[in-house]
């Protein structure tokens, strides 16, 4: 057996699912992907379970919520006081629907230290549960300088000021419409 990239290993995975896919569509399954790529119980499936070439470990079959975007707006909004009575400055989101291929919404804040940074972020694991959104995935460079927290249909960037500054994803953003999230006094 040849050397195979972990590129091509996936692809040749993907192609395997999406075949098995199919046969499970005629055979009647439900749970089959529709031309577009989604379930009837409106979840989509990015593919089989995979082995992780490092450390052998076994990955199940990831399936991501579709959230409806009334839920998501509500969430974000919701999601972005949290931050601001977590003591979070400078709170923003971006309506970025139709600028970026990743995502809709991106919330960002600025924290004070790494650990109030890290604890914001998962007090808003924990009120996302509550909605039946989970996270998809999270990251954080070495001390939590920048913590990164996605939930695919918004992600949420909580930084040092000085991070912030130096990313500067305002900038980047910029065109984007800013959303309203404060309380009415």
């Amino acid at each position: 057996m040849g050397t195979q990239r972990v590129g091509d290993m996936t692809d040749d995975l993907t192609n395997d699912a999406l075949d098995e896919n199919a046969d499970d569509a005629a055979d009647g399954d439900s749970d089959a992907l529709s031309e577009e790529g989604f379930t009837e119980d409106g979840f989509s499936e990015l593919g089989p379970d995979v082995v992780d070439p490092l450390d052998g470990q076994t990955t199940e079959r990831i399936r991501l919520r579709v959230a409806d975007d009334a839920l998501v707006r509500g969430f974000i909004v919701e999601a972005a006081q949290l931050m601001d009575d977590l003591h979070c400055s400078d709170v923003r989101i971006y309506d970025v629907r139709g600028m970026s291929d990743i995502t809709d919404y991106l919330v960002i804040g600025s924290g004070t230290s790494d650990r109030q940074i890290s604890s914001v972020a998962k007090e808003v694991e924990v009120a996302g549960k509550k909605h039946d959104l989970y996270k998809f995935g999270a990251d954080a460079d070495g001390p939590s300088k920048w913590v990164v927290v996605d939930f695919v249909d918004f992600i949420v960037h909580l930084f040092e000021p000085e991070t912030r500054a130096f990313y500067d994803l305002e900038m980047m953003w910029g065109d984007a419409p800013l959303m309203e999230w404060k309380r009415e006094a």
